[in-house]
């Protein structure tokens, strides 16, 4: 049995394209640029705040990226504000983790969100005491794909690589569970579906949280 489960946040535990979709549109509406559709908002996520903002901006037609810092700032306000906006848990996700627990897996978030927001919207979600680390993006530290986080957060938990499945919804974790030589779960319930994942290399994709459990067991 494995020792550490490491889960991405938006689109593998929490359904979040609402808080982001919001807060990018009236990021938008306040620097006087059009805003972006609920689909847009899901292709666009995944690598973090800034390459979100880029990608909007690009949409937006603003390619020089003139307003890059502007929209960066009220970004960072407004999302803060609503980084929780009807956000909740997916189905099956909170009955999954509570069994992980019971079996004595640690538990962990590695998020291509700020750190602050990410911390904010496990807590508020899912409560203290379910997570054993919950780590966003943070100065200093390469994002995902880079291995670096995950490898730094199992070693912290007391588990090799080997011991250590990573669980995630995109491409970017595809790569970021490759890179870091962990078993790599992704789930079809999240940001790009099961049809998009299949030709990313993950070791396999679930269509339900109880499965999770069943492959950490084995």
């Amino acid at each position: 049995m494995y020792k550490v489960c490491i889960f991405d946040l938006d689109g593998t535990l929490t359904d979040t394209l609402d808080s982001l979709t919001y807060s990018v549109n009236e990021t938008m509406k306040e620097i006087g640029l059009p805003g972006i559709t609920q689909d847009q908002c899901r292709r666009f996520v995944g690598n973090g705040a800034k390459v979100l903002i880029e990608r909007v901006l690009e949409a937006a037609g603003d390619r020089e990226m003139t307003h890059f810092d502007e929209a960066m700032k009220a970004y960072g306000r407004i999302f803060d504000a609503n980084c929780t906006y009807r956000v909740t848990p997916y189905r099956g996700v909170p009955e999954m983790l509570k069994e992980l627990k019971n079996l004595g897996i640690r538990l962990a978030v590695l998020s291509n969100k700020p750190d602050r927001q990410a911390v904010h919207v496990v807590r508020e979600i899912f409560g203290d005491g379910v997570f054993d680390r919950i780590q966003g993006q943070r100065e200093g530290v390469p994002r995902k794909p880079d291995p670096t986080a995950a490898l730094e957060i199992a070693a912290a938990l007391g588990a090799s690589p080997d011991e250590t499945v990573y669980i995630g919804d995109s491409e970017v974790d595809a790569a970021t569970g490759r890179a870091a030589k962990m078993k790599t779960i992704l789930v079809a319930w999240g940001f790009r579906g099961a049809d998009a994942l299949k030709k990313e290399g993950a070791d396999c994709i679930v269509e339900s949280a109880d499965e999770i459990v069943g492959i950490v067991k084995r």
